[in-house]
């Protein structure tokens, strides 16, 4: 968010800012912005359990706080203001985040049956023959792709050791296997369709 590199903002200024602000000049908010940003996302940051963004609720309370700011009273406490928001704000995504998770508790265990019962109903034939596609998507991804899927789910390799042996870090050999997978998930649900395509 911070373009701008650590700047000194008074008081004066600050609300020198928000008295046009509120007058329509919408430019001088970015003063405000200036101002807390850095103070704001460090509020956040020692508030937010995991799997919360910081940088996503710090962007919700200033969206927050200019489309308020006509309530808030010149020469009174700004900050105190602007981190009532940001606490309301941190509140209604923590609520959100109990919702799916709630969500997710309940109806995951029974999806995960139901997906599990449809394709116990499945012919065997139907596992060979995903098999016999994959088999054929893996050797289409190039020796280059193909050694990670070699490293990973042949040798069963840790994460760690194949970072080493490429040169990346662990979260890109993280993000390279997941791309992987979609593209042959991709790459066998198309030689599925076009083989059903070829037998209707």
């Amino acid at each position: 968010m911070n373009t701008h590199g650590p700047v000194h903002i008074d008081d004066a200024e600050l609300e020198a800012a928000i008295g046009r602000t509120q007058g329509g000049d919408t430019a001088a908010f970015e003063v405000v912005v200036r101002r807390f940003e850095t103070p704001l996302r460090a509020w956040l940051a020692g508030h937010v359990p995991p799997g919360i963004d910081v940088d996503e609720v710090a962007q919700r309370t200033f969206v927050a706080a200019y489309t308020r700011l006509n309530e808030y009273t010149l020469g009174s406490r700004f900050d105190s203001w602007l981190f009532t928001i940001a606490h309301y704000q941190l509140k209604t995504e923590l609520t959100r985040l109990r919702r799916v998770a709630d969500y997710h508790a309940r109806y995951a265990p029974d999806l995960l049956q139901r997906e599990l019962e449809r394709r116990a109903a499945r012919p065997a034939e139907h596992f060979v023959e995903r098999l016999a596609y994959l088999h054929h998507c893996v050797e289409s991804l190039g020796e280059n792709l193909g050694r990670f899927v070699m490293w990973r789910y042949e040798e069963e390799i840790p994460l760690e050791e194949m970072a080493a042996r490429c040169g990346r870090s662990v979260a890109a050999v993280k993000k390279q296997l997941w791309l992987i997978r979609k593209r042959l998930q991709e790459c066998v649900e198309s030689r599925i369709a076009l083989a059903e395509g070829e037998t209707s």
